[in-house]
């Protein structure tokens, strides 16, 4: 049972005022993801953490402003600019001055009768935001605030700044984040009172009020004391879940799943091309491990394009000789459905039953696959959630085979084994992860790595393309398509915002679909799955040969004769991101190419993302470079594609807290294994507060 204390920070968004059922949703898309079972609670709201803050206490002169650095300018607005209609793809500037100087306020897309309202001319008005030096002159892209005197007089002087996501503006979001801080209870410290003092960490309470109602920006550092505290919290309660979890599977003992061979020499036959080097080592380790009568627990992690469902379906067929059944979880419908259309063959030819099981199922069909399982008439289920409910019940599961493990919590892959006797389990990443964070979110699992690519892939050519070419580049991706050449072309968003200055991927295919003709279809999360197999369905055939997409082709999606993608707004995504949305190309053995298309004034990060992604192809130096650039909150306020999800820790300011938190675990349950007590109590109120409550069922349970 949740501790009673922890209950008001369980309460949906929705019990907040302000927070209708839309908005409710938008916030379990950002916190949760869009196949999110679970929505939006309170305690999501405190653990978000702002991006930057506004800091109204620097309002210098325009002729004192400092480039790159916030400030608030008390000015008099002068004279509107917008871009003349035949080019609506220039900015809209204002132009502003005070008694020292002078500014251009710039937008992309900006909407004339809201900026006409919000800046009338020969008013006063406070503007905060980054001022820039271009043309010997200051500029203002994007203000975070445009307010009168008497609204600026009800603002705080200093205020955090959220990430958020399209539909949901920065002030609901801090309004939401405040009301929820209000709720807040005291908790029992979980804290060692010598590591407290040692790091003069202030209390939990303190900390989360000094993240969201900072005094200055030293209060927002990643280095400051509350900062710190907080992202111990989070990696200390990832540690002491770990170690629950170690302890009870050395506690369980496993079952040696040693196969024939024969049906594994068959399908290895069967495989129209010769398994890499990376592919046979590590098929090797995930059999050797298989045949032991310890549990397996082993992490795959392999580079886009290296292999992995083959090496994971060769290993299941290891589990099926032995006797058992194996599950594979993906994270969404369409990657299931994909992962039966690539197996399905194979199976076929050396007689294996696999079948597909997803939310979206006929009850008619659903019943006859649910029934087929417990008899053990299907070898291998490909699901989503779905596998987790109860009534789906295996007869003698084996082997449980999770894809693309950062969509599911740690501990959520669990809940599959306990469906079989001695469950092995073998997790899979397409996305390459830092030591660092292998360290904090696998613990000590056991680590494959397959870092080579199948024989006759190409390299594939990136380059990035300034905004302002995109009429050459459409021209490009015309001939391409008379060529008979297959397109994606990402945007960051589904539909318009009005608080992000984004190409939406609606607005995209209007736009290809206005210059190509209907060789244009759309892909996106909004669509429900019938939707989205069609517009999948389509491009694989060449009734489409552009695929206008948001991230939700990142994960999996294969078409092999596609060979270029284009991704907009390439600066707002992560490396990570980058990475896994040009390994959607170069699948075949023909040339591809990956266009990154940016817009202008990029900073330096972006540069540098962009940057290395013309310079390597190498997802594991990629993920490196990823954990030493990415700041948080940059990739439209989504968290970090691709990485374990932390809301408060940064591997990038707190790796050394991460020694700190493991070394609280240990210490922890060396003192009190059972978690018993006062000082037990307090350690279960931390792993419900980060969603690690598996662990505590888990040493309840024995």
């Amino acid at each position: 049972m949740r501790p009673e204390i922890l209950n008001p920070l369980f309460e949906p968004v929705s019990s907040l005022s302000g927070i209708g059922p839309k908005l409710a949703k938008l916030l379990t898309k950002l916190f949760h993801g869009e196949d999110s079972a679970s929505g939006a609670v309170l305690g999501d709201l405190l653990t978000h953490v702002p991006h930057s803050h506004i800091d109204r206490r620097n309002q210098p002169t325009i002729s004192e402003a400092i480039a790159g650095e916030i400030a608030t300018f008390r000015v008099y607005v002068d004279q509107h600019f917008p871009p003349p209609r035949s080019k609506p793809n220039l900015p809209y500037k204002i132009a502003v001055h005070d008694e020292t100087g002078e500014l251009d306020i710039v937008f992309f897309r900006g909407s004339g009768d809201w900026l006409a309202k919000s800046m009338p001319v020969g008013e006063v008005r406070y503007i905060s935001g980054t001022p820039e030096r271009f043309n010997n002159k200051f500029n203002m892209v994007h203000p975070d605030h445009m307010v009168s005197e008497e609204a600026f007089a009800a603002l705080p002087l200093v205020e955090p700044v959220y990430p958020a996501t399209a539909g949901l503006s920065p002030k609901v979001m801090a309004k939401a984040i405040r009301n929820a801080v209000d709720k807040l209870p005291i908790l029992p410290e979980w804290t060692e009172r010598t590591l407290q003092e040692r790091e003069k960490w202030p209390d939990f309470e303190t900390a989360i009020h000094r993240l969201h109602f900072p005094r200055d920006g030293l209060d927002l550092d990643p280095k400051s004391p509350a900062r710190r505290r907080l992202a111990h919290d989070e990696l200390f309660a990832g540690q002491l879940a770990l170690a629950l979890l170690r302890n009870q599977i050395r506690k369980t003992s496993g079952k040696a799943r040693k196969g024939t061979r024969l049906l594994q020499d068959t399908l290895i036959s069967a495989i129209p091309y010769t398994l890499t080097k990376a592919q046979q080592r590590t098929i090797q380790e995930i059999s050797t491990d298989l045949e032991k009568p310890e549990r397996m627990l082993r992490l795959l992690q392999g580079d886009v394009g290296s292999g992995k469902t083959i090496v994971a379906l060769v290993s299941a067929v290891q589990a099926i000789e032995a006797g058992d059944q194996v599950a594979l979880m993906a994270p969404t419908e369409i990657l299931a459905r994909q992962h039966l259309q690539s197996l399905k063959q194979l199976c076929d030819k050396i007689g294996i039953r696999i079948e597909v099981l997803t939310g979206k199922d006929k009850a008619a069909k659903r019943r006859e696959t649910l029934a087929a399982l417990e008899t053990g008439a299907i070898d291998i289920l490909i699901g989503t959630h779905a596998l987790f409910q109860e009534s789906v019940v295996f007869k003698t599961l084996g082997l449980v085979i999770i894809d693309e493990q950062h969509r599911f919590g740690v501990h959520q892959r669990l809940t599959l084994g306990e469906k079989g006797d001695a469950t092995d389990i073998l997790v899979m990443t397409a996305t390459p992860i830092p030591r660092t964070l292998v360290l904090t979110a696998y613990g000590d699992m056991e680590i494959s790595k397959l870092d080579e690519k199948p024989p006759g892939r190409q390299p594939i050519q990136t380059n990035s393309i300034n905004a302002e070419r995109i009429e050459e580049l459409i021209e490009r991706i015309r001939h391409a398509v008379t060529q008979g050449q297959k397109i994606y072309w990402i945007c960051p968003l589904v539909e318009e915002s009005e608080e992000l200055d984004v190409m939406s991927a609606t607005d995209r295919h209007e736009d290809l679909t206005s210059r190509l003709g209907n060789f244009v279809g759309l892909i996106h999360g909004r669509m429900d799955a019938n939707q989205k197999q069609q517009a999948m369905e389509d491009f694989k055939t060449g009734a489409t040969r552009v695929l206008v997409a948001t991230t939700v082709i990142e994960v999996g999606i294969d078409v092999p004769d596609a060979n270029i993608i284009v991704i907009e707004h390439a600066e707002r995504f992560g490396l990570a991101q980058l990475h896994q949305l040009r390994g959607r190309v170069g699948r075949g053995s023909q040339k591809s190419s990956c266009i990154l298309l940016y817009y202008p004034h990029l900073s330096e990060t972006a540069h540098a993302r962009l940057r290395i992604m013309r310079e390597s192809e190498d997802g594991f130096l990629i993920a490196e470079e990823d954990l030493r650039l990415r700041g948080e909150g940059e990739v439209l306020g989504t968290r970090q594609s691709g990485l374990p999800g932390f809301q408060l820790a940064s591997m990038e300011h707190h790796a050394d807290i991460l020694e700190i938190a493991r070394n609280s675990a240990k210490l922890a349950l060396i003192n009190n294994p059972a978690l018993s007590g006062q000082e037990g109590e307090a350690l279960r109120v931390l792993l419900y507060l980060f969603g690690k409550d598996r662990a505590v069922r888990m040493l309840r349970a024995g």
